[in-house]
């Protein structure tokens, strides 16, 4: 036995090396995260707190059993009860790498600390790891244990911290398919974090439970919720996407295509461009609800990148609906059946038949300048048992609509379109050109507000020194943001 041990050492020694280097780097880069933290609570500036969170999405795919326990046993004061409870939602791994890691954390002096930041920070670091290797019953035991360790904590430089503890809390029972569970929980946080006036808590778990809602279809009970929060100015870019894609999705169902085309819209242009999963989703309810409103998407927005195989089946449905072919459209739709249901927009597709009807009839009377109703019937496709009768009240509808310029000859069964006058004596290019306008004015008051000053800054002057540091680290922070995948979405 020992023989076999000895001829194995040589050849695993490499690699054992390089994993022992590699666990020693992240640790080190825990330290710093915790050193940031600390920092942040003692001079209470949140924005080293939110820098903390983002450097440690960077690291997550590092991270093991291994180095988390040494972190643990670093942050957390010995034999505390937060140290014991997160030590036992960790695995055990190789006792090579868990020699080598506590050696490594022991040849410097552990600084003990016992801020509620920290602590948070452990509860989110594990959480974060125990989600990334699957392992979803401990995880959801930890999240209970950490939501239940907030509500005694009321520090504004924790709000960070719980807000992305609330995202992973409602994430994980989400991949259990569990989220009615935990739904009086996340009314009774929100409650909480609006007495405590936490915003970015306030906007996290609107959000979260806007999201409950609508997995289940709730649609009125999420619009009653949204109607009634509290309103106030958007801390998080993330978090004010989220809803504007939410409040889309709730307009589009309730009706209101126009409210819900500029949400989307707006959703879709304010997403990272990392989001391209948010971004994706946001862009196939617009399509459709541009549809419903009888506008046809350019080509240009099926074909960008990274979305052209998602937007495939919108496209031919978008092609369908701009042809006027009822069959088309019925081909489409059950072909991409299973896509449309799992997008949760099949039942808005099948509103959309009526304008399929509606362009058809539009392009025939373009094309004809009197036409039988029985010859209108079988250009739409129509499939009913008495397909004139059902041909002359569509046509009757877009007269009285608006949709076409026409009049009916019920004698002898025809339609007679009106010749069709220059469109530059209407309105139609100044209300084009005013929406265009009244576009630009937004994104440019929406720029405005999204501008942010150093606090006191028209109080006191920085010098050189602290300029340059300020510089320093809002570059590294920036490139920080780009190289993170974004995983608030």
């Amino acid at each position: 036995m020992t023989a076999d041990v000895e001829m194995k050492d040589p050849h695993a020694a490499p690699s054992a090396s390089i994993s022992s280097a590699a666990s020693s780097s992240t640790l080190q880069h825990l330290k710093e995260i915790a050193s940031l933290i600390e920092t942040g609570a003692y001079a209470k500036e949140v924005r080293r707190i939110v820098r903390a969170v983002r450097l440690t999405i960077v690291i997550r795919r590092k991270l093991k059993a291994s180095v988390v326990a040494a972190f643990l046993a670093f942050a957390l004061p010995p034999g505390s009860e937060a140290l014991s409870r997160l030590s036992s939602y960790l695995p055990k791994e190789d006792e090579h790498d868990m020699d080598v890691d506590t050696a490594s954390s022991a040849s410097q002096v552990p600084a003990k600390h016992s801020l509620p930041e920290l602590e948070i920070y452990c509860y989110l670091l594990v959480l974060i790891f125990l989600i990334d290797q699957k392992r979803y019953n401990e995880a959801k035991v930890c999240a209970s244990a950490s939501i239940a360790r907030l509500r005694n904590i009321n520090r504004r430089t924790v709000d960070v911290l719980a807000s992305r503890l609330y995202f992973y809390y409602s994430y994980i029972y989400e991949l259990t398919d569990s989220l009615a569970e935990i739904r009086g929980t996340l009314l009774a946080l929100h409650r909480m974090a609006t007495l405590r006036h936490d915003e970015l808590g306030q906007e996290t778990l609107l959000n979260l439970l806007l999201r409950n809602y609508l997995h289940y279809n709730l649609y009125d009970q999420a619009e009653k919720l949204r109607s009634k929060a509290p309103r106030f100015e958007a801390h998080s870019n993330q978090q004010f996407c989220r809803y504007l894609f939410y409040l889309g999705k709730i307009r589009t169902i309730q009706l209101e295509y126009t409210d819900a085309k500029e949400s989307l819209l707006q959703a879709a242009r304010k997403a990272p461009a990392t989001a391209r999963g948010f971004r994706i989703q946001c862009n196939k309810w617009a399509i459709i609800v541009r549809l419903l409103l009888g506008e046809i998407p350019e080509r240009t927005v099926f074909m960008q990148k990274g979305m052209k195989k998602a937007l495939t089946p919108y496209f031919e449905l978008t092609n369908a609906v701009r042809v006027g072919d009822l069959e088309l459209f019925r081909t489409v739709a059950d072909k991409f059946a299973s896509t449309f249901s799992s997008d949760g927009t099949r039942n808005l597709i099948v509103r959309l038949r009526h304008n399929v009807i509606r362009t058809g009839l539009r392009n025939i009377s373009i094309s004809y300048s009197r036409i039988s109703l029985a010859d209108v019937a079988k250009k739409l496709r129509l499939d009913s048992d008495n397909p004139v009768a059902d041909a002359e009240s569509i046509v009757s509808k877009a007269i009285r609509d608006g949709a076409i310029d026409a009049t009916i000859d019920h004698a002898n069964g025809w339609m007679v379109s009106k010749e069709t006058g220059d469109v530059y004596s209407t309105n139609e290019p100044q209300i084009a050109f005013n929406s265009r306008i009244a576009f630009c004015l937004n994104m440019h008051n929406e720029a405005v507000k999204a501008l942010r000053f150093p606090p006191n800054s028209h109080k006191e002057k920085e010098s050189a020194e602290k300029r340059r540091e300020r510089q320093q680290q809002e570059q590294e922070l920036a490139k920080h943001i780009e190289e993170e995948d974004d995983d608030e979405f």
